[in-house]
């Protein structure tokens, strides 16, 4: 199911090694997003449609707004961090995982009770060292799943009731129910992709109960029902694509990252711009 889609401005073109992470800030009208191997943070306004961006220290995986204080938490390489940009300052605050040098944090959701989820894997993909961990205000964490060879997602139903998380190197889409304490119910199948798909990468819902999912070596974003059929699917001129994100003032546009690593295509690394056909959820900000 083929839809418009426009390709979001940059200086000289520029592309994403692996663009994820893509976020909206609504106080902003500006999405922001990561460039995982580029080491980059990037900002672009709706409304002046200008281009920032921040080099980082190290491989960021998204960043996720605060609540209590100025900023973000970002999800590193090196761990949890807080991050203002004006100043710049980032701020070391744990690592999950000491013991696994090889590892990183991936993608993360902010839950309604300001939360976040963070999956991680090995920053090859080729072992399952992976886990899902909840970062509590306090800023502790709490290991909730695991196994994962390549964690992804997560995303999280309007309702609260359900949390959804992929593995990509295994294919598969993952259910939890979840009670307002954060705790996960037992691990369930929801979709395993079919030949063709590609691999299930970053998600998100829409406000009617679909789950909008990035397709890694599918070209698509699809959209799934409650009930695990697929919907519709929006195709993209990329392979590689990797974290859908619902944005506007109206919450009625998709904005999807891709990434141009490994791959010789023209638009491989873009940040594209499509219409969904339905509106999407608010972000929730981190609580501490």
């Amino acid at each position: 199911m083929a839809r418009h889609w426009t390709i979001l401005p940059r200086p000289d073109d520029r592309r994403d090694r692996l663009g994820e992470g893509v976020t909206y800030l609504p106080g902003e009208n500006a999405l922001y997003w990561v460039d995982i191997l580029g080491q980059r943070l990037h900002r672009f306004g709706l409304d002046d449609r200008a281009h920032a961006e921040w080099a980082m220290p190290d491989m960021i995986g998204w960043v996720i707004e605060r609540a209590a204080a100025p900023g973000f938490i970002a999800g590193m390489r090196s761990g949890f961090h807080t991050l203002t940009l004006d100043p710049f300052a980032l701020v070391p605050v744990g690592h999950p995982e000491p013991d696994r040098p090889g590892n990183r944090l991936n993608d993360a959701v902010a839950d309604r009770h300001g939360r976040i989820w963070a999956g991680t894997m090995s920053i090859d993909g080729s072992h399952d060292h992976g886990a899902l961990y909840r970062l509590d205000h306090d800023l502790t964490w709490h290991k909730a799943d695991a196994p994962y060879r390549i964690a992804n997602g997560p995303a999280l139903s309007g309702d609260g009731r359900w949390m959804y998380h992929a593995d990509s190197a295994r294919g598969v889409i993952y259910r939890f129910a979840m009670d307002a304490a954060g705790a996960l119910g037992p691990r369930e199948l929801f979709v395993r992709f079919a030949p063709g798909w590609g691999a299930p990468d970053g998600m998100t819902t829409d406000r009617d109960g679909g789950l909008w999912v990035a397709h890694w070596g599918g070209s698509c974003v699809s959209r799934f029902t409650p009930d695990g059929h697929r919907e519709r699917w929006i195709d993209l001129p990329a392979s590689q694509i990797t974290r859908p994100c619902f944005g506007g003032p109206e919450l009625d546009r998709l904005f999807v990252t891709s990434a141009a690593d490994g791959v010789d295509e023209p638009l491989a690394g873009c940040l594209f711009e499509v219409d969904p056909g339905v509106r999407g959820l608010p972000a929730h900000r981190f609580g501490g």
